[in-house]
């Protein structure tokens, strides 16, 4: 019997006046993401695609994948890099300490989220939207490893509730919610989230990685630039990412292969991509060239989350800007002040959360202005 076979017996149990129909909602969530839907519009008009929004949420999940995959062996690697037995354990040890260390994160954010969201659909008795399926994974690749299970729930539940459900559910929020999570993380426990002791996994687990002294440190290369110290990380460090970091963030050749899933597949716009590295390059060689940056502009482009935050956050079709002209705005005034918050903000040596988010709250400002002038220009161009 295939799949389809099992959910067309199971359904009447679910339909009104069935035994089930408590969990109608449940049991279409589950339907509608694992079946192609076969219902069609009744009146109007449609368009007809085979793209909807589990299939585009499924690509951005594939594209965060590499990125996911690259950071598991790099909190490895910086464990046992931490611990000087580098040398003497094998790719398959340190990538399974990492695999160990990040899959419970992964595992709360999606078990706490999609509760959320499978409860909240029970009790408006509505559709399980899809929204979660991206920012349950983008959350775990934007904390430090050492962040506790308990506060990612706490973190993860305010985000969904007050960042989404309560404005309509997906489509509908105006803040990325993968950050709205990160900024309730980052403000409520700022000792947890910042600093030179979250960075590195310090425990074995299973008998893997190594036991690291209490309160052993390691800055990251922009926490170092944001208390006025050289960064000893080279530019291919920078690159491929082996350094200490959140756990997604750090490669910039992972972050790059989803850029280009993305792009190929057309859910991501490469407008407002490319433009958040224009605005943040020429503000970070502006501010090299006049003596106020300690880096090479190139290097703000590799560090921290600003190639993950482009690539995978600015883009996000729901809270960026929408109109043609209004992804070039949007996305290099992103760029702009990422780094004018690294460099003029000592206690945010990161930049791109605060600047998506704020962002977040302009686009439709932006896109309202770039519509009312287009208006205007056709208005003027029929009265000449």
């Amino acid at each position: 019997m295939n799949l389809k076979n099992i959910f067309d017996k199971a359904r009447p149990q679910f339909e009104k006046g069935g035994k089930y129909h408590a969990f109608w909602s449940l049991f279409d969530g589950f339907e509608s993401f694992l079946l192609v839907s076969n219902s069609t519009s009744k009146s109007g008009v449609s368009i007809h695609d085979a793209i909807d929004s589990k299939r585009i949420m499924g690509m951005v999940v594939i594209a965060l994948l590499p990125a996911l995959l690259f950071g598991m062996y790099n909190v490895g690697y910086q464990n046992y890099a931490a611990a000087g037995t580098l040398a003497s354990a094998s790719f398959i040890e340190v990538f399974a300490y990492g695999f160990l260390a990040v899959i419970p994160k992964v595992l709360v954010s999606y078990i706490v989220g999609l509760g959320i969201e499978f409860a909240w659909a029970q009790w408006k008795h509505e559709e399980i939207q899809e929204g979660y399926l991206v920012s349950g994974i983008i959350i775990p690749l934007i904390i430090p490893v050492t962040t506790p299970l308990w506060m990612m729930a706490v973190a993860i539940a305010f985000a969904v509730i007050i960042a989404k459900e309560i404005f309509g559910g997906t489509g509908m929020n105006f803040l990325n919610v993968a950050l709205v999570a990160r900024a309730f993380l980052f403000f409520s426990y700022p000792s947890k989230m910042s600093g030179e002791s979250v960075w590195v996994a310090n425990d074995t687990i299973f008998g893997l990685g190594n036991q690291l002294a209490d309160g052993f440190t390691m800055a990251t290369p922009l926490g170092l630039m944001g208390q006025h110290l050289p960064t000893n990380t080279s530019l291919m460090d920078m690159i491929v990412g082996l350094m200490p970091g959140s756990i997604g963030e750090t490669s910039v050749i992972a972050i790059g292969v989803g850029a280009i899933i993305l792009l190929w597949s057309g859910v991501a716009s490469w407008k407002t991509m490319l433009s958040v590295f224009l605005g943040g390059g020429l503000t970070a060689a502006l501010f090299q060239s006049l003596g106020l940056s300690p880096l090479a502009w190139y290097e703000h482009l590799f560090l921290g989350g600003f190639a993950f935050g482009a690539v995978f956050m600015a883009t996000d079709p729901v809270t960026s800007a929408r109109t043609e002209t209004g992804k070039w705005i949007y996305g290099f005034l992103i760029g702009f002040m990422a780094i004018i918050i690294r460099l003029f903000n000592p206690g945010y040596p990161e930049g791109m959360m605060l600047a998506i988010l704020f962002m977040n709250v302009f686009a439709p400002l932006i896109d309202y202005c770039v519509v009312e002038r287009n208006v205007s220009a056709r208005i003027k161009r029929i009265n000449k």
